[in-house]
């Protein structure tokens, strides 16, 4: 006897595309990320743990651990069986989900998304703990290598040396190594900046270690292998940050009574506008990286980089309440049009939840190619004083 799944449907819905299959089911929100399609989970809503594979023809759901094909996903969203997943592609397209198993699916989900919650915020506050006792740790920056670096950097302080920056002598670099679990790759004397949430206490510090035989140089970083560089051949980066930096910022001066806040990515960017004199009341923060400093961005059909902010984003950073003025630097030695649509971003953000009726943003940029550094020192040098 054939029976309904026997009846020659079942090839005929296998060869639907599952993108195809995907639209009919009102899946949307989705995003290219490398061979795969990614965004929230149609059942649980999980954001960016539900893929489809196109190439593969085939989904996947991290947080309800389902997957397979197309006529899987109709089982998956629709909670129906196998023989209604046919006549919904093929047949009779009235096919209910049964409340049952979406009640069971839905206690799963959420099940899981509260362990994933538990993990993550007990692996934050582990590295919030590292961080702080990494800064503890940590001595004054002023008269080491830490100060020494800078100023072969052109980068110094007229209103004296931040507290926010401090030294360890022999700091080790810790970095998950395949096999091993975190391994100590290399130690050495290393420059500690202390990242410091809206409230001021600090969640995470940026690290860089430093060459002291040759000054203004960073750490050539040596993996447990012997080797200097990753296989796509990139050089172990001699800056991490440890603890939770979303929100964070490197203070290196007060805020002031301006208004006027100028920042940049990092402590020498930062503080290359700083020891140049611009704008002398102002404040100088150091924002860590361009997604801390720019957040999440809205995803814009036909435009890669739309420089509109989420603002559902509670985590990026956002400039103190007395800011009615926030430059950002723009450095001109990475890809000029992502790194414009950040800092748009994090200004249309600023802009957004300032309680200044004429607050201003403003991107200053270095040239193309350099980043505020290379200016300084280059301005340094044509003034003989480098």
């Amino acid at each position: 006897m054939t029976g309904p799944a026997d009846d020659g449907r079942r090839h005929e819905a296998k060869a639907i595309p599952i993108m195809e299959v995907a639209a009919r089911l009102g899946i949307g929100g989705l995003r290219r990320a490398g061979l795969e399609h990614v965004g929230p989970c149609p059942v649980c809503g999980g954001r960016d743990r539900f893929g489809i594979n196109p190439h593969r023809g085939l989904f996947n759901c991290r947080i309800c651990d389902e997957g397979g094909d197309g006529l899987k996903l109709v089982q998956f969203v629709l909670a129906c069986d196998f023989v209604k997943a046919l006549d919904y592609l093929v047949g009779k397209a009235d096919v209910a989900p049964d409340p049952a198993v979406v009640a069971r699916r839905k206690a799963k989900a959420e099940a899981a998304e509260r362990k994933r919650q538990e993990a993550e915020a007990a692996a934050r506050a582990r590295a919030i703990r590292d961080a702080r006792e990494i800064w503890h740790a940590a001595q004054p920056g002023e008269g080491t290598p830490a100060e020494d670096y800078l100023a072969a950097r052109g980068v110094w302080f007229p209103g004296g040396w931040p507290p926010t920056l401090g030294f360890l002598p022999d700091h080790p670099y810790l970095k998950f190594w395949p096999g091993r679990g975190t391994v100590a790759w290399f130690r050495g004397p290393c420059l500690i900046a202390a990242c410091q949430n809206p409230a001021g206490k600090v969640t995470a510090v940026h690290q860089t270690w430093l060459d002291v035989g040759s000054p203004g140089q960073k750490a050539q970083i040596i993996a447990p292998d012997g080797s200097l560089a990753d296989p796509k051949g990139k050089k172990w980066p001699a800056k991490m940050v440890r603890g939770s930096k979303k929100g964070c910022a490197i203070r290196l001066t007060p805020l002031g009574a301006s208004g006027v806040m100028i920042m940049g990515e990092g402590i020498e960017t930062t503080g290359s506008a700083l020891a140049a004199g611009v704008k002398p009341a102002a404040a100088f923060w150091a924002g860590i990286d361009l997604g801390n400093m720019g957040g999440r961005m809205l995803k814009v059909p036909g435009t890669r980089w739309s420089g509109q902010p989420d603002l559902e984003d509670a985590d990026a950073w956002l400039p103190p309440d007395c800011i009615s003025q926030l430059a950002f630097l723009q450095d001109g030695d990475s890809h000029p049009k992502a790194t414009r649509a950040r800092l748009l971003s994090g200004l249309e953000r600023a802009a957004h939840h300032s309680r200044h009726p004429d607050f201003m943003g403003w991107i200053v940029a270095a040239a193309e190619g350099a980043d505020m550094n290379d200016m300084r020192k280059r301005e340094l040098k044509d003034a003989g004083t480098a």
